[in-house]
């Protein structure tokens, strides 16, 4: 009853990303479903209809992600001193946030399920004059097993991501003794024994306080243990100091992986270029792939990737653009901003900048007059930009809620609200004069090949 309580007293902004969670997953399984409509209809077409549902890998992936980031805002879920008490512990929420994404997910497959029954003519007829009936296989029954097999793809791919990404963790390091070699080394702080004569000696002062540690600490209460008697401790029982390299880190690490995601970007256009050279015949779409289009496929699936790997990369190079030539409060506050946060803000951008460059690739692909968008391509299209765009959305407000304690100290220092603001406009700013061109760029060499 607690759980259900949580769930229910959540702000209006929390229930309107749950809202769009559910909506994505109606539009997810509404392509699922169409899917199956279209085999059901042309059932000679198979390697046609496989195709259609690989494509809708994607609406899924873009769906499963936007739930993960909702759920890891949830205020409602995240553990707080007390609750642990009362048998709400970290492994209760995860659950209760996992049950919440499944009750999300699976009220958009439900409606996706009355909408496609509803466009079928099975609830009160054909609509819109039967013109949804080409492709949803009207007149035909579903098979109950295949209906529900995939409907049941979002929540449950969605529940597990959720369950997995918060599972409880230890939050002390896993400190692993580091492996010494005692006839080298048998004070801690000294140098290695040298000559027979010391290390006898040393092997003995070492065995001596050895011994007085296992006779039962008699004289450790007021001497303070081996160490305060003689200075003579092994060394392999000592945890290694992590004092100065904590001291060393600066507001954010610099991601890994930006030179590697360079190199994918500069495959993936590569072989869209060299693809680019015989253009498939014919041209491919979302159901007919020629023998020729899987190199084009292959080369925006590298660049793609190369653009979620780089972009975290991209955000801290941008805070540290934003804070030289002798940065000011304002400039200085709104980089480490960027370069503490662009692990966490740089994936959802990444994954939007991809999509926008895809969907200009796509755009051009179907510029002619004889193959214009359909209904099924535009929801697509909707559902995978729409969950990009909420993710990042969602990630901001995530970013927001983990700087509230900082910009609650600022506040009580004296820092001016407008100051605050200013810094956070200032990093939306610099993210959008540095990631749109380098999008737009992208996405103009990614396409070239398909104008030639």
């Amino acid at each position: 009853m607690l759980d259900l309580r949580l769930t229910r007293a959540a702000r209006p902004a929390v229930q309107l990303r749950r809202l769009l969670v559910a909506a994505a997953s109606a539009g997810t399984g509404f392509l699922l479903l169409s899917c199956l409509g279209y085999a059901l209809k042309r059932p000679e077409a198979a390697g046609s209809g496989a195709l259609r549902l690989a494509w809708c890998g994607v609406p899924v992936a873009a769906t499963v992600y936007l739930a993960l980031a909702v759920a890891r805002t949830d205020p409602g879920t995240r553990p707080r001193p007390g609750l642990s008490a009362i048998g709400l512990g970290p492994a209760r929420l995860m659950a209760v946030s996992a049950l919440v994404t499944a009750l999300s997910t699976t009220l958009g497959s439900l409606v996706a399920l009355s909408l496609f029954l509803h466009l079928r003519g099975d609830l009160t007829g054909l609509p819109f004059d039967g013109a949804a009936a080409s492709f949803l296989a009207a007149g035909k029954a579903l098979p109950l097993a295949a209906t529900v097999t995939l409907l049941a793809v979002v929540p449950v791919v969605a529940t597990v991501a959720v369950a997995l990404a918060l599972r409880p963790r230890d939050p002390r390091p896993v400190v692993r003794p580091q492996r010494r070699y005692l006839p080298f080394v048998r004070q801690a702080g000294g140098a290695a024994a040298g000559g027979s004569a010391g290390g006898s000696a040393a092997g003995g002062r070492t065995a001596e306080a050895e011994a007085e540690a296992a006779g039962g600490g008699r004289g450790s209460a007021g001497e303070g243990g081996p160490a305060a008697r003689g200075g003579v401790i092994d060394p392999r029982f000592t945890p290694p100091s992590t004092a100065a390299k904590d001291d060393d880190k600066g507001p954010g690490d610099t991601p890994f992986g930006l030179p590697w995601a360079v190199a994918l970007v500069a495959a993936g256009l590569t072989a869209q270029a060299y693809a680019g050279r015989r253009p498939p015949a014919p041209v491919f779409t979302f159901t007919a792939a020629p023998t020729g289009a899987g190199l084009f496929l292959l080369g925006w699936l590298l660049t793609a990737v190369g653009l979620v790997l780089a972009a975290p990369g991209l955000t801290h190079l941008c805070g540290r653009l934003l804070q030289c030539a002798r940065p000011g409060a304002l400039r200085l506050l709104a980089g480490r901003g960027l370069m503490a946060e662009a692990t966490r803000i740089g994936r959802p951008l990444g994954i939007l900048c991809a999509v926008t460059a895809t969907g200009y690739a796509m755009t051009t692909l179907y510029d002619s007059p004889g193959r214009p968008f359909g209904p099924l391509s535009a929801l697509g299209a909707l559902v995978v930009a729409g969950c990009a765009f909420a993710t990042l959305l969602t990630v901001a407000v995530e970013t927001r809620q983990s700087r509230a304690e900082t910009t609650d100290a600022l506040l009580r220092l004296g820092a001016p609200a407008t100051v605050l603001r200013g810094a956070a406009a200032l990093r939306a700013f610099a993210l959008l004069a540095f990631f749109a061109p380098l999008t737009l760029a992208i996405a103009a060499l990614a396409a070239f090949p398909l104008t030639r």
